[in-house]
């Protein structure tokens, strides 16, 4: 089958992966009405063209933060891409270095921060959550600073896993990471970023250890003034993932983050928030162009880049 557009990719994974490890990766929290609103709102969007314009030479090239990139586009964070690819996060991060953009790699990826360092030459962020136990936090960023990454993505809308019922059916109450690292055909899969990481103690040293320990430790204390503490322990700029409104825009500016990712988690948190695209503007307005903005959850064709990526 010959691949002409991004939503032809999600039939080819249905059929070819396993129904639970799909379910992961496509499915929306409580009733999906987010998941399926970040796509129609884009839809409701419409062009006002202009004609007799010279578009023989046209430059799509920007800058994040002080980087040059070919195009508004970057790769959002995934988690545990080796479910989908054994190559996982390598074939991401060579993908995007290819394409002269950025990646952000997840913290639950299935491959390290030096790992896909050692893949090449490129412009990569880190995702991260806050956990409980911040020496572990100050781990993950001072690897990740180490091995060349440029800025933090911190993601703020999680303060406990969203209620995805399809998850809930598969895993049949397990804890999801558990599960997941479970699976038939890749029962190595761990979450390469915290191996080798002072835990603490822990229950079990296993793989699924290590995965139910992570998914309970997020800290669901965390609060702006955390956004300041990371700045204490880290040169990178600080980017808030997860910002929605106007009011959190503002506070963000003034706790002195580096920019805004616009973002409801792929629908994947809290059902009935607003379409990203719906919320850029208020965002975009609140920050009165003192930081960049940038926008995540519904895009799917070159048609919507420009609306769904602004600084």
């Amino acid at each position: 089958m010959k691949i002409t557009n991004v939503t032809e990719y999600e039939a080819i994974a249905k059929e070819k992966l396993p129904k639970m490890v799909y379910d992961y990766y496509a499915s929306g929290a409580e009733d999906q009405w987010t998941l399926q609103e970040n796509r129609n709102a884009f839809a409701r969007i419409l062009f006002r063209p202009r004609i007799l314009i010279d578009v023989s030479k046209i430059d799509m090239t920007t800058t994040v933060l002080g980087f040059k990139i070919s195009m508004p586009i970057m790769v959002a964070p995934t988690a545990m891409q080796k479910m989908a690819h054994p190559e996982g996060e390598y074939a991401t991060a060579r993908a995007a270095s290819a394409a002269g953009t950025i990646m952000t790699l997840s913290s639950w990826a299935t491959s390290s921060v030096e790992e896909v360092a050692s893949t090449g030459p490129g412009i990569r962020f880190f995702q991260l959550y806050v956990y409980k136990n911040r020496n572990v936090v100050e781990q993950l960023v001072r690897r990740a600073e180490r091995a060349g990454f440029k800025a933090i993505a911190l993601t703020v809308d999680t303060p406990r896993l969203g209620r995805r019922e399809s998850d809930i059916k598969n895993r049949k109450f397990k804890p999801l990471c558990v599960l997941i690292l479970q699976i038939h055909f890749a029962p190595n899969l761990t979450l390469k970023n915290f191996e080798g990481l002072d835990l603490g103690k822990m229950d079990e040293a296993n793989d699924s250890g290590l995965a139910s320990y992570v998914a309970g430790q997020i800290d669901r204390t965390l609060s702006w003034k955390d956004v300041q503490w990371l700045q204490t322990i880290t040169k990178m700029p600080i980017l808030v993932k997860g910002v929605l409104t106007g009011e959190d825009a503002r506070i963000a500016v003034q706790a002195g983050a580096a920019g805004i990712i616009v973002s409801n988690h792929g629908a994947r948190q809290l059902d009935y928030v607003p379409a990203t695209i719906s919320a850029l503007e208020e965002v975009v307005k609140a920050t009165q162009g003192r930081i960049p903005v940038f926008l995540d959850g519904g895009v799917r064709r070159g048609t919507c880049e420009r609306q769904g990526f602004t600084s």
